[in-house]
């Protein structure tokens, strides 16, 4: 099995092996004007102010690609070996509980118990600190096979491929950009008042409720692209793509979590109880449960509360380093709390940092979040953090207030007024894209 393969001790890694390392997204270009410089970010600073801003935060970034080495391989195979026993204690622990039984209940329930928070903890870990960063190539420069993003399959019916497009590209390059970013209120919710508001808007709050229990389902559904394949703009090949290797992740892991586990405690049964299979089955539902419930808290708290910026496609256009920081900046929010607690985010709990520097490894975000704030400081620029609670409650403040209707009808996604808006933005696009056709076609 994976969890009990053995590995030959890795090399040493030599100093500077990470100088060079460079998973970073790239800021937005327009082919229709080239020329035409981005507007982003003019409201804080001047165009020379937003350069000098970038460069700034690009040594930043490149002193810690210098600094990284042996003490940061060591602290992610560290976490790797620690999430790797959470869940083998975890699951021997749950094929051990009814032992138990004839001792007292008291007894055997705290083991069940104890059982689910360790495999809970060990999906959280896997999910956050480990998949989710190492799929980013933050420690690609390793060249270690254990944590290769672009081997590495985490424990989630959300297959890699698809995650690492939608999240590392999408959402990282378009942050919070209207129409680019398919985070933006996952099609899901209004999350901001330059969405449209549509009917189903109503139930922002409910809905929120159930995609914090199945996160995972959502990510994964979210990356299959059933509508932008129903709007045209993915093709029936990609399309088809996706939703094959959606079937094919999410029927490895329920036969993993659902078929698998519940049968190796088969054997158990005549010794313990005829129920132990099914105690082990929804001990795994509620690990699952856990850490969907963990991660949508984490993920809605850095991207939604309060003062988190949007953007508009044709202001972003053609922006500078600078500006693509100061984007990353504002559209994104920062959780505060103990250095345990920001393990458990995955580190993710610096949102504002991985946004900045997303393929850097995340547990170089706190030291990183120093040189941040000194340059939120000088600039005059808003950080946005707060402790878990205040960003939880910001998040559903808001998501209350946008489920309302709008007294705008420019608002309303279906009222004559909003759709005419739609056609004649559309219209003005591709006369647009027409017009840098035609003068391609002269040059």
């Amino acid at each position: 099995m994976k969890l009990f393969r053995r590995r030959s001790k890795p090399a040493p890694i030599e100093p500077l092996s990470a100088s060079d390392h460079n998973r970073a997204p790239v800021p937005l270009v327009s082919v229709e004007d080239p020329n035409r410089p981005s507007t982003i970010g003019l409201d804080y600073m001047t165009y020379d102010e937003l350069e000098e801003f970038g460069r700034e935060l690009d040594e930043v970034r490149q002193r810690v690609l210098d600094d990284l080495g042996q003490e940061d391989a060591d602290y992610i195979r560290r976490v790797i070996k620690v999430q790797r026993a959470f869940e083998v204690l975890g699951r021997v622990v749950l094929f051990g509980f009814p032992f138990l039984l004839p001792v007292s209940t008291a007894a055997w329930v705290s083991a069940l118990v104890a059982g689910v928070v360790l495999l809970g903890l060990a999906k959280i870990i896997e999910n956050m600190e480990i998949g989710h960063n190492v799929m980013h190539g933050q420690y690609d420069w390793m060249n270690d096979p254990l944590v290769d993003g672009k081997r590495y399959e985490w424990d989630n019916v959300a297959p890699a491929q698809e995650w690492k497009h939608g999240h590392n590209y999408i959402h990282h390059t378009y942050t919070n950009i209207h129409g680019m970013d398919r985070d933006i209120g996952y099609n899901m919710f209004r999350i901001d008042d330059d969405q449209p508001w549509y009917p189903s808007h109503r139930f922002n709050l409910p809905l929120a409720f159930i995609l914090m229990l199945v996160f995972e389902w959502g990510v994964m559904y979210h990356g299959v692209e059933l509508d932008e394949y129903l709007a045209g703009r993915i093709s029936k090949e990609d399309f088809q793509g996706r939703k094959k290797r959606a079937y094919a992740k999410i029927r490895r892991q329920l036969l993993k979590d659902y078929v698998l586990y519940p049968a190796l405690s088969l054997p158990l049964a005549p010794f313990t109880a005829w129920w132990v299979p099914l105690a082990v089955l929804g001990a795994n539902v509620v690990a699952n449960i856990i850490r969907n419930i963990w991660t949508f808290l984490v993920i809605f708290c850095g991207h939604f509360p309060a003062d988190v910026e949007t953007f508009q496609e044709e202001d972003a256009k053609n922006e500078t380093r600078g500006q693509w920081y100061l984007r990353q900046i504002l559209g994104s929010a920062n959780i505060s709390g103990s250095p345990l607690f920001h393990v458990m985010t995955g580190n993710l709990s610096h949102q504002i940092e991985h946004h900045l520097f997303p393929d850097i490894p995340a547990r170089r975000y706190r030291e990183v979040s120093k040189d941040v704030k000194r340059l939120v400081e000088k600039y005059g620029l808003r950080y946005n953090t707060g402790r878990l609670s205040k960003q939880l409650a910001s998040v559903a403040r808001k998501l209350h207030q946008l489920s309302h209707k709008p007294d705008d009808p420019y608002q309303i996604g279906n009222s004559p007024e909003s759709k005419a808006l739609r056609r004649a933005k559309r219209a003005a696009e591709a006369a647009a894209r027409e017009a840098a056709e035609k003068q391609h076609a002269t040059l």
